[in-house]
C-alpha cells in the first residue's frame, strides 16, 4: 500500500513541476512537462523529500545530472543549465511546499 501512496506522490509532484517549471530555449518557454522531463525530475527529487534532505544544493546536484539531449543528440547539455535560475528558485519553494502538505 505504501508504495501506491508514493507512486500516487510522484505523480502529484511531477504534474506541478511540469506545469510551473520550464526550460527557457530562445526566450520560449518549453514546460518540463512538455520536454517529458517533469516525472524524471519528480522521481529523483521525491527521496530528498521523504528523507527531509531537501536543499538548494541537493536540487542544482540532481538537476546537473539529468541530461537534456538537443538537436537530435548532437548535443548534450544538464538541465540546470537551462533551467532559468528564477526556475530553479521556484523549483526549491515548490518542492519546499509540497513537502510541507
Amino acid at each position: 500500500m505504501a508504495n501506491y501512496k508514493t507512486t500516487q506522490a510522484v505523480e502529484s509532484l511531477a504534474a506541478e513541476i511540469g506545469e510551473n517549471i520550464y526550460i527557457d530555449v530562445a526566450k520560449w518557454h518549453l514546460y518540463l512537462s512538455d520536454a517529458h522531463l517533469h516525472t524524471t525530475v519528480a522521481e529523483k527529487v521525491y527521496p530528498l523529500l521523504e528523507n527531509d534532505e531537501l536543499s538548494e544544493d541537493a536540487i542544482n546536484d540532481i538537476l546537473r545530472n539529468i541530461s537534456v539531449s538537443l538537436g537530435g543528440g548532437k548535443k548534450e547539455l544538464s538541465l540546470f543549465e537551462l533551467l532559468p535560475k528564477q526556475c530553479q528558485t521556484n523549483l526549491l519553494e515548490l518542492l519546499e511546499e509540497f513537502q510541507q502538505r
